[in-house]
């Protein structure tokens, strides 16, 4: 017993019984739990002739109170309707049969296994003399009400978002897909944490190697915790050191349904209201949810602006960096004595007036991030109009440098994907970089390096940017432009090879072993 009771958290894992006695057992929980004071044990005995004394655990804060009041320890009050000594015979068989109101009662005969299902908000009844208690399902831990999506926010469409709570996700995500053949597989990873995860995928749809291949790389991942779902993302994505996202995620069910309707697969952690979705290609981080929810035409014309609008992000600062210093004779003759006009008393080269603005901006955009929700937008938009005036007024910035920046920030946020607006973001420093030392030639040789890596990346097997490379003539229904919903009846090849034809009926396919 002493060296049970010696025994750390980590240590005590590796399925330790519970003990005979229940002071013993009580005197372990509270010495592995550092007497924290949110663990609440009541002590109370059973049983009218023959007293069986047990103990009732739970977490303040993550159990339901009027669960356990109205529920476990009003089934364990005496009544005398009852017969004492039938209940004395089986007490842990009795317990479960008045306990079944709760919705999931568990046996409990180690203390790892004690440990997880009370820190996750169940309630653990030991007894006294017995190896064995019961855990009920109890969990009642505050989370937040399903709101509006706050970085992927629409005209039309769905107003809910996920939230932080694993099971209100899924549930979100079932009434998108009211489907038997939607299948949920959980693992819990972080030694400390025992984050709660949840592999989600259409079964007859989603190609089984990639489901495997997601879940053996959930298997080898070893961390001590996971806070948001990102820790996941960066250990399963592929290329970990190429700067674009080869995971997607997003905080929409109606989005997440979308995606696993064409075959991927979703990856839910507890915590986070962000979802991840592989595999993820090149057009889904450039593609909205509201370009399914508008006129095909409408859609398409938005889908091209917003493309073109972020090849001027990335390209912007760069082109005007290499035509102003190198390649002159491309402009106007009026245009670049206006141009000149205006840089005549400014003491730098383009390449670092460029850099200076483009770094204000960047501090000014953070630093919107990080104020207070109300005062950042005003900070953000006041402090950039007040420093680019000065900057002109000064000489130090000319005026046409600030309207080329202003319009790189402008299309910086045509982006429906937070994560591929920030690779843009660090790659406009390196092109505006090729662009002072190389001019155009410079240009173009960073622009044919960027697609020539992103031609390389797959994602779970899947190549990055399909349906362009390899080209793939059914993809582009749903590529730079959207077809009429009648026309979109197949789903991406590369992604689904099982049941491609939207509608079709599928057979059941051999079911997979749900762990």
């Amino acid at each position: 017993m002493d060296e049970i009771e010696n025994a750390n958290t980590s240590e005590s894992a590796p399925k330790t019984p519970l003990c005979v006695s229940l002071a013993e057992n009580l005197k372990l929980i509270k010495k592995t739990l550092g007497n924290s004071n949110d663990i609440i044990i009541r002590k109370m005995s059973i049983g009218k002739f023959s007293e069986q004394y047990i103990a009732i655990i739970h977490i303040d804060g993550l159990a339901n109170e009027t669960i356990i009041t109205d529920t476990i320890l009003e089934s364990l009050a005496p009544d005398p309707r009852k017969n004492s000594d039938k209940e004395s015979l089986d007490t842990i068989q009795y317990l479960k049969d008045h306990l079944l109101s709760v919705g999931d009662v568990k046996d409990v005969i180690d203390f790892p296994t004690l440990y997880n299902t009370l820190l996750n908000g169940d309630t653990i009844i030991l007894f006294d003399g017995l190896t064995e208690g019961i855990a009920a399902s109890t969990k009642g831990a505050k989370d937040r009400a399903i709101s509006d999506p706050v970085t992927e926010s629409v005209i039309r469409g769905p107003r809910e978002a996920f939230t932080e709570t694993l099971r209100t996700n899924t549930a979100l995500i079932r009434r998108k897909i009211k489907s038997p053949n939607l299948w949920i597989e959980s693992r819990v990873i972080g030694e400390e944490t025992k984050t709660d995860i949840a592999v989600m995928y259409i079964n007859g749809i989603a190609n089984d190697k990639i489901v495997q291949e997601v879940l053996d790389r959930l298997d080898r991942i070893e961390i001590d915790g996971i806070l948001e779902s990102h820790y996941i993302e960066d250990m399963i994505r592929d290329s970990k050191f190429s700067i674009f996202p080869t995971v997607y995620n997003s905080e929409r069910p109606d989005v997440i349904a979308g995606e696993l309707l064409e075959g991927r697969i979703a990856i839910l952690v507890d915590g986070t209201p962000f979802v991840l979705i592989v595999p993820a290609l090149f057009v889904s981080f450039l593609q909205s949810a509201e370009d399914y929810y508008h006129n095909a035409i409408v859609s398409s014309f938005i889908r091209l602006v917003r493309f073109f609008g972020i090849s001027i992000s990335l390209v912007a600062p760069s082109l005007y960096i290499a035509i102003t210093t190198f390649h002159q004779e491309m402009l106007p003759t009026p245009l670049l004595i206006s141009i000149y006009s205006q840089r005549e008393g400014v003491p730098f080269p383009a390449f670092i007036e460029a850099l200076i603005m483009e770094i204000a901006f960047e501090i000014l955009r953070e630093a919107g991030i990080r104020m207070p929700r109300m005062i950042g937008p005003a900070i953000s938009i006041v402090g950039t109009l007040v420093i680019g005036q000065a900057a002109v007024q000064a000489g130090i910035i000319s005026a046409v440098m600030v309207i080329i920046v202003a319009l790189t920030a402008i299309c910086s946020f045509l982006f429906p994907a937070y994560g591929l607006s920030n690779a843009v973001r660090v790659l406009r420093f390196p092109l505006m970089i090729l662009s002072g030392m190389f001019g155009l030639v410079g240009l173009m040789a960073g622009v044919m390096i960027i697609i020539l890596h992103l031609c390389s990346l797959r994602s779970f097997g899947v190549p990055y940017m399909s349906p362009f490379a390899p080209l793939i003539l059914k993809g582009q229904k749903d590529a730079l432009i959207l077809f009429p919903r009648n026309a979109l009846l197949t789903r991406p090849r590369l992604i689904s090879q099982r049941n491609n034809v939207r509608g079709r009926k599928h057979p059941d396919k051999m079911k997979r072993n749900v762990h």
